[in-house]
């Protein structure tokens, strides 16, 4: 997040930035809690999930590493509109919400890298409206998979791999399609599981 800033700036970020150590399954923040604070993600990863009164869940985003959250309700004064809880223990920079407003106000580089994350989000939530009005359950798998792989040594590969579970929940399916899915995937060569990663194979655009 803080790539594109000089020395100067980031010097004066370092003033009023917190660092805060989770757990693993640790809720950050909850839906409909107050707005205090933006988090950027130093190591880890997190889930950004809607649930209901029945405990029934829907996972918005999984965001790792140099990614931030938290920034909407500080931008709009609004309650906070997703719970965020961590998959793996994380470790985490927090800016109040004073300090972060006076940061934007400051700083015209760091406004513009929020926005820039903000428009980043708004494609996604578009790609992922379309994917599920329009894609079966086979695009839906095989379009996130293509959403969170990083190149490694000229491969597409998801290196922390999702528990089916949250597979279901980001697509909206049941975890035994997700589980068939999977392995049809695995069958059909789109995709080599090697220990926790999965290599995703060219041909993975046609299940797409």
């Amino acid at each position: 997040m803080f790539a594109g800033l000089d020395e100067a700036q980031l010097s004066v970020l370092v003033r009023v930035i917190v660092r805060k150590s989770f757990g693993r399954n640790a809720k950050i923040i909850g839906a409909g809690d107050p707005t205090d604070s933006l988090y950027i993600i130093i190591d880890g990863r997190v889930k950004v999930m809607l649930s209901d009164e029945h405990g029934r869940e829907v996972i918005l985003s999984i965001l790792g590493r140099g990614e931030f959250f938290g920034e909407m309700g500080l931008l709009d004064d609004s309650p906070r509109s997703a719970s965020v809880v961590t998959l793996e223990p994380c470790e985490l920079l927090s800016i109040s919400k004073g300090d972060f407003k006076r940061s934007l106000a400051e700083n015209f580089d760091l406004s513009l890298m929020v926005m820039r994350g903000l428009v980043k989000r708004l494609r996604e939530a578009d790609g992922k409206i379309g994917s599920l009005a329009l894609m079966d359950v086979y695009g839906r798998v095989a379009r996130l998979l293509l959403e969170i792989a990083e190149d490694v040594d000229g491969e597409k590969v998801v290196v922390k791999k999702l528990s089916k579970q949250d597979i279901a929940k980001m697509i909206g399916a049941s975890r035994e399609m997700v589980s068939r899915v999977m392995k049809d995937l695995q069958l059909g060569g789109y995709i080599e599981v090697r220990g926790r990663s999965i290599v995703l194979r060219e041909n993975i655009l046609l299940a797409d």
